[in-house]
């Protein structure tokens, strides 16, 4: 075989094999797109359009997931847009429009732990040593706080809060109103369920859970509330009630007086100005 038959056969060759690569990505494509059609998802436009509108925080604080989910659930009525405390009010507007609903007005909220424990004054009845997460603790016979109610100071609420608004010392949990959205997540991952929202406009809170009576409160905690009742009998608009042994707040009577503050004898009616003040991570956002 001369030189001129070895190229040919080259080339023929050559030939054959980039035949064999095209025909086979040919036939990759089109087996591509008969897949892509077969099992093809189609999105609901309305999902789409609703999920344009969300603050895209995935915080997780209305309940789901992510914000694709809530837009999943807003589009097929089993949703509340309400849940939401994180999209603007202009947002929520649009989305409103593409639900056919009409929005009611909602008051900014701000989110609060209702505990003043911490290592300082709840005691402890056993040493945790395990997990350092809230979740962990409180599997364990509810926590190693000897108060039921008590924050356990692990942070998990500090770990899923997406705007650093949370600061954890002495273990307890503190939120900055400034930087709070009121998303939810840290309600959500509190195992102890102490943590909840309140107007932004509210002058003071009860930073107490505990449901006990007076004598079982004295026992374990030094700032727990007593039940005595002083800042209801005190508050001059009878904003306060008690119920389950707690004050309870009715925010549209409160006007700021701060009698209850003044009046309570385990200060657990505390004044949102002087936790502004206080919160660590305030401090650090002035510093920025």
């Amino acid at each position: 075989m001369n030189l001129l038959e070895i190229t040919n056969q080259t080339w023929i060759t050559v030939g054959i094999v980039a035949g064999i690569f095209a025909g086979t990505a040919l036939l990759i494509g089109i087996l591509i797109l008969v897949v892509g059609k077969v099992f093809k998802v189609n999105v609901d436009e309305k999902i789409t359009k609703i999920l344009d509108n969300l603050a895209g925080a995935n915080c997780g604080g209305c309940g789901c997931s992510g914000c694709s989910g809530f837009a999943s659930k807003l589009a097929d009525g089993s949703g509340n847009l309400a849940d939401c405390h994180v999209t603007s009010p202009e947002k929520k507007a649009e989305i409103a429009k593409l639900l056919g609903i009409e929005l009611t007005e909602e008051e900014p909220t701000v989110a609060v732990v209702h505990c003043n424990g911490g290592i300082e004054n709840c005691a402890d009845k056993y040493e945790y040593k395990g997990n350092p997460t809230c979740a962990a603790n409180a599997s364990l016979l509810g926590g190693n706080k000897a108060c039921s109610y008590a924050c356990l100071g692990c942070g998990d609420c500090k770990a899923v809060c997406p705007e650093n608004a949370i600061e954890v010392t002495g273990r307890l949990a503190k939120v900055d109103p400034d930087r709070c959205i009121s998303c939810g997540a840290c309600m959500t991952a509190c195992p102890k369920g102490i943590i909840d929202r309140i107007p932004s406009s509210a002058p003071v809170y009860v930073a107490c859970s505990s449901k006990c009576r007076g004598k079982e409160v004295t026992s374990v905690c030094k700032v727990g509330c007593i039940a005595c009742g002083i800042c209801a009998k005190s508050c001059p608009h009878g904003a306060i009630t008690m119920k389950d042994n707690l004050p309870e707040i009715d925010y549209s009577k409160c006007t700021g007086c701060l009698t209850c503050v003044a009046k309570c004898p385990r200060h657990i009616i505390i004044s949102r100005k002087v936790v502004a003040e206080e919160t660590p991570a305030q401090e650090e956002k002035a510093a920025e």
